[in-house]
Order: C-alpha cells, then structure tokens, then sequence
C-alpha cells in the first residue's frame, strides 16, 4: 500500500509520502495529492480487494461450487443494475442510500438464481448454478445498458461497468470502513463451520452443523461485502473466483485460514492492480477489472476446463 501511494503519474520521494501521512501540511500540493487522492484510493482498493475475495470464498464454500464468484454468480449485476436504476429516477440519492439499494439489488439477484437453479430436475447443482449466474448476470447487464442508453446514463455508468477505486473519497470510505471491517469480523466466526459446509450437508448436521442458518450467514456476509463493494468501486470480477483457489494453496481446505488468507491476498491483488492501471499509461490511467481480468480470465478457464473433467 505505501508503494502504491508513492507511485503515479506525479513521481515523489518515499520521504515525502511518509510526511505526507505523518506530518500532513495541507497548504504543499504534494501532500494534497497523496492525502486527498492517492491514500482514500488504496485504503479502498485494499478494502474492497478484501471483501471481494471473501465473498467469493463464502460463495464458494457454501455452494461446493468451485467456479462461484460475487461476478459470475450475478450478484455485481443484480448490484449494478441497481445502481443505474437509482442514477435514472433518484439522481440526487445519497451515498448511504446507493449502498442499501446496491445490496438489495445483489440480494434479489442471488435469490432469483438460487431459486432458478433450486427448480429444475435434479435440484440445486454447481454447474447449474453457475449457469443460472452467467444468464442472470447477462440479463441484467443487458438491462442496466438499455437504462443507461435511454436515460442517457452512459457515461455516469461507465465507471460501474469498468470497475476503478478513482472516485472514492474519505467520506464514502466513513461508511465503508466500519460495514466492511465488521462484516469481514463476522466472517472469521464462520469459519469452522463453513469449512464442514464445505464437506457435505450429511457430514456437516452429523457435526452438530446447523447447515440452513450457516448458509444463510455466509450468504448474507457475501451479499453485504459483494454488494456494498460494487456501489462504491463498480463491478470488478474474477477477485472472488481466483483468490480463494490460491488460499486454498497456501492454507489447506479450513476457511478459519482461508478466509483471513482471501481477505489478504485479495487486498494485495486489487491495490497491485490499481497501481498497474495507473502506471501503464500515465497520466491516463486503464479499468482497474482490465488489469484483474487479465489474470482473471485465464485461472476461469482453466478452472472451467477442470471442473468439466471432473463432471
């Protein structure tokens, strides 16, 4: 993170970033530059990296599913499409209210792809249940661009689309620190069970397990980490999908390790990430989901290929 602060498209000494978080003189434009826009916007790509991750190894434990991701399921769709609504019909909405209404649209997002996926012969699957998420999140991708055509939202939703930490300041971040953070705590709670969760719905209520009530924990955890993520940083995928195989790597198979473990690495990769989409093309700065797309579509396909061999 203090590499990130010190690196962009004004070149500063390490010295000066370190004054600048210590000793900050708001009449030095440098110190301006770091405190008012470099450092609201690495706190929240660490942030959101970390809710992110965490929500994609919830999802991932929860579902059995090896492919389950905050994006792939849907739930940045549902949260997007949410948002354009709010931007076509309450334009002057508060940020607290985009929040809420970003976590009601992940929300019935999710219920409407457990519920499509839970219909159909055979029950509740993995493969299912990613293709119910990959159809509802192009349904409502779809959506959110014609609300944005018609009401000529375009460029407000570009940002959503594109994914990107730019635009966050120290106010949004007063509400997101303590959601996030307290979320991610709660998080650490479940660990034990969703790790029995993980091994089957048999071994786990044979466990002492209460699977219904764990599961719809983890969920929740996920729905406010994924949901309030995307109202404030847009929908970047692959975070989710990828982090937690690489926890998994690293720590074994109990989420009391992979959890922490995901809330870290995914910190790491998203402040990497906005460090790499400023330091391309300076002072023009790329998508920060372009830069985790380009690890994160080569690890999906790869897991795809995987999870179909197994199949």
């Amino acid at each position: 993170m203090f590499l990130a602060i010190s690196f962009g498209a004004k070149e500063m000494t390490i010295g000066t970033v370190w004054t600048a978080m210590v000793k900050y003189n708001p009449t030095l434009t440098t110190h301006q530059i770091i405190h008012e826009l470099r450092l609201p916007r690495v706190i929240a790509a660490a942030l959101m990296g970390a809710a992110f991750a965490v929500a994609g190894a919830l999802m991932q434990g929860v579902t059995r599913n090896p492919l389950a991701d905050a994006g792939i399921l849907g739930v940045n769709a549902g949260a997007t499409f949410m948002v354009a609504l709010s931007f076509a019909f309450f334009p002057n909405l508060p940020y607290s209210a985009l929040v809420v209404l970003s976590f009601m649209g992940a929300s019935l997002s999710a219920l409407f792809i457990f519920a499509l996926s839970s219909t159909t012969p055979g029950g509740l699957t993995p493969l299912r249940l990613t293709i119910a998420g990959a159809v509802v999140a192009a349904l409502l991708h779809s959506l959110s661009s014609g609300v944005a055509i018609y009401y000529q939202l375009s460029q407000d939703l570009a940002y959503w689309y594109a994914g990107g930490v730019a635009g966050v300041k120290w106010t949004q971040l007063k509400l997101l620190i303590p959601v996030i953070t307290i979320t991610l705590a709660g998080t650490l709670l479940l660990g034990r069970s969703v790790s029995l969760l993980a091994l089957g719905d048999e071994v786990a209520v044979n466990l002492g397990v209460s699977t219904k009530r764990v599961r719809l924990l983890a969920m929740i955890a996920a729905l406010i980490l994924a949901g309030v993520s995307v109202s404030a940083v847009g929908s970047i995928g692959f975070v989710g999908l990828v982090i937690p195989h690489i926890a998994r790597k690293l720590v074994g198979v109990n989420y009391r390790y992979i959890i922490p473990m995901s809330s870290l690495l995914g910190a790491i990769l998203l402040v990497l990430a906005d460090l790499g989409a400023r330091m391309v093309n300076p002072p023009r700065e790329l998508a920060i989901g372009v830069m985790v797309a380009l690890v994160g579509v080569p690890f999906f396909l790869y897991l795809a290929h995987k999870e179909r061999r197994s199949i």
